[in-house]
């Protein structure tokens, strides 16, 4: 559903005066799947979205949505796409009903209005004007005009800002209802915690170029897991097996391991031996968001993964 080779984007002019946003990325997402595109602000993901959504031609490469030119033949692209973009920026003014009806009118194959808004639990809202409407309000309403084309490929950029927890929790369950009906998904997040929920892959971008991917559990399973305790009182850090490489202040220890069974275990084996009790004992695989601040943030050349097509 979208195939992307060797994509570059640059501002202005070549060499000094200009800026590389998007250096050389390949990826594609399969039909009816939903892929997450993460990383820090400035990693190049809002450019990377917006030449998949034909608002610009690449600098470089190539990019292919529903097998076409999303820029070059944005007509025939355009009616079988849906973009819910950070800012949906409708007239404040208008009521709901008002902007549901002028979008749909602008619409190839708009649903039912009405459909739209009660999918996205708006139906009650339809005489308030966009500008009295909350902030997770707003986004509801950016994703029924999003979907309100049927969009066989839809894309989400950053839709939960905004929004209190329950609002988010609704807003994934949409997405996934979605999902389930076929439509392919491409989402941009800064909640880490949405996209290993929602996504069957993704990929984590750093300056321009993808670093990882693959699904949330293959990204984190190339993390190391950890062990945290405390030791009780008298015992000291050098008394446990040096195998474990434990480190901390004081009591409290933190163990970083790439086998969390076999380091557990000899955890385990050594406190019945000395007869200690671990208080706080802590044990877990990386989480994303974990992986996430590690690979974008903390490794320039180490621990990348292959790109997934």
């Amino acid at each position: 559903m979208i195939d992307v080779r060797g994509l570059r984007r640059r501002y202005g002019p070549q060499g000094k005066g200009g800026f590389e946003a998007v250096r050389g990325l390949d990826f594609s997402v399969r039909r009816g799947e939903l892929f997450a595109l993460l990383g820090t602000n400035g990693a190049g993901k809002t450019s990377t979205v917006e030449l998949l959504e034909g608002l610009d031609k690449p600098s470089d490469g190539t990019v292919q949505v529903l097998g076409l030119d999303p820029y070059r033949q944005r007509r025939r692209v355009r009616p079988r796409i849906g973009m819910m973009l950070q800012e949906g920026g409708f007239p404040s003014e208008l009521t709901v009903q008002e902007t549901a009806r002028m979008w749909g009118g602008c619409t190839t194959g708009a649903m039912p209005i009405g459909q739209a808004l009660e999918f996205v639990g708006l139906n009650h809202r339809v005489d308030v004007r966009v500008k009295q409407l909350s902030g997770g309000e707003r986004r509801r309403l950016d994703l029924a005009l999003a979907v309100v084309g049927r969009p066989e490929v839809l894309f989400l950029d950053e839709p939960t800002t905004g929004m209190d927890a329950e609002a988010r929790h609704t807003t994934q369950e949409l997405v996934r209802q979605l999902q389930a009906q076929g439509t392919t998904v491409l989402l941009t997040t800064h909640y880490l915690e949405e996209a290993e929920q929602l996504a069957d892959r993704l990929a984590i971008m750093r300056e321009g170029q993808i670093v990882a991917t693959g699904t949330p559990a293959e990204v984190t399973a190339a993390q190391p897991s950890r062990i945290r305790f405390t030791l009780p009182e008298g015992m000291e850090k050098w008394q446990l097996p040096a195998s474990l490489g434990a480190h901390g202040q004081g009591r409290e220890v933190e163990i970083s391991t790439t086998d969390l069974q076999r380091d557990l275990t000899e955890l385990m084996v050594w406190a019945r031996q000395w007869g200690a009790e671990l208080d706080g004992l802590d044990a877990r695989t990386a989480s994303l968001e974990e992986a996430f601040l590690n690979i974008a943030r903390h490794q320039p050349d180490q621990g990348l993964m292959g790109v997934a097509a």
